[in-house]
């Protein structure tokens, strides 16, 4: 699967040993969690591979302080335990979100993934 990046500092914070350790305020098994978790996402074919990982939580946002998150979902950067969630949306081929993003009619053929922030988007 592809993976586009929001802006220029979400893709940094997903590529760059450094970056990531600043990020997690030095907390090396989520960077090295993180690491995996991308390396998953480009290693899937289309993202129903990621949503049948239970390891993963893929579930979808809701929206919440003003902030439209339909058509968005998050996994989990480790485990539920941890704050920490990567937030993505599916695109399609012209890499344009789905309207409207039904994720069981569409998982079949999402090849391509906006990741918009990594953060504890929870608190």
């Amino acid at each position: 699967m592809d993976i586009e990046y929001a802006t220029e500092r979400v893709k940094i914070q997903c590529t760059s040993v450094k970056d990531a350790t600043k990020l997690f305020g030095g907390n090396k098994t989520l960077v090295k969690s993180l690491f995996a978790r991308i390396n998953a996402l480009q290693s899937a074919i289309v993202i129903k591979d990621i949503i049948t990982l239970p390891t993963f939580r893929f579930h979808a946002l809701k929206n919440k302080q003003n902030q439209n998150l339909e058509g968005y979902f998050a996994i989990d950067v480790k485990s539920r335990k941890e704050p920490w969630r990567i937030i993505l949306q599916p695109l399609n081929n012209n890499k344009k979100p789905f309207e409207p993003c039904n994720i069981d009619e569409i998982a079949r053929v999402v090849k391509i993934v906006e990741i918009k922030e990594v953060s504890k988007h929870y608190e």
